[in-house]
């Protein structure tokens, strides 16, 4: 077995979470304006758990969607694209939003690249943002998230494992060596 260390709990993903809506609507000066991306697949939770913090907040049920990057990743075979074509749900007209996607860890930007470029695949929104609960750092691209739950520098042998009950039947946060097996 693995030895995996607990980085959050569910209350300090909660909080983290919470911080994040207040930054975005502080940041945005309300959220009239504002559409939610989620990353899939624990972007999408994660992107809902904002919306229902929005709701609760400033009673105001923002837009919300999924994109699938398998599309647009460059790590991958354009055979590997074609078996596992993604789709994606943009709940309105994107052109004059601003669009918040949201996303689980931020690692190299790769996966932040591919995000944006699903985004423009479909419209050019007023202004693009990023939010992840997790930026472990080591980029290989000039991409930086918006909003960060939590910044928690890694070594490049470790994997950090985003938990999220809808998915995984738990919402915790993991770090563990990559060479050990689960």
């Amino acid at each position: 077995m693995a030895k995996k260390t607990l980085i959050m709990d569910e209350t300090a993903i909660y909080r983290a979470l919470a911080r994040i809506t207040h930054e975005l609507i502080e940041r945005n000066k309300g959220v009239g304006s504002v559409c939610l991306l989620g990353v899939k697949t624990r972007g999408v939770p994660l992107a809902e758990m904002l919306k229902q913090n929005i709701k609760k907040f400033e009673g105001i049920d923002v837009p919300i969607g999924y994109i699938d990057i398998t599309l647009h990743r460059d790590d991958i075979s354009e055979s590997d694209k074609k078996v596992s074509a993604g789709d994606c749900s943009f709940p309105c007209d994107i052109r004059d939003k601003t669009v918040i996607i949201v996303d689980d860890v931020m690692y190299t930007g790769r996966t932040a690249r591919a995000a944006i470029e699903a985004t423009f695949s479909y419209a050019r929104p007023k202004e693009l943002q990023y939010a992840v609960l997790i930026d472990r750092g080591h980029r290989e691209l000039p991409i930086r998230p918006d909003y960060v739950g939590k910044n928690l520098p890694t070594s490049k042998n470790e994997i950090v494992k985003v938990c999220l009950s809808g998915v995984d039947g738990e919402t915790a946060v993991y770090i563990k060596d990559k060479n050990e097996r689960d």
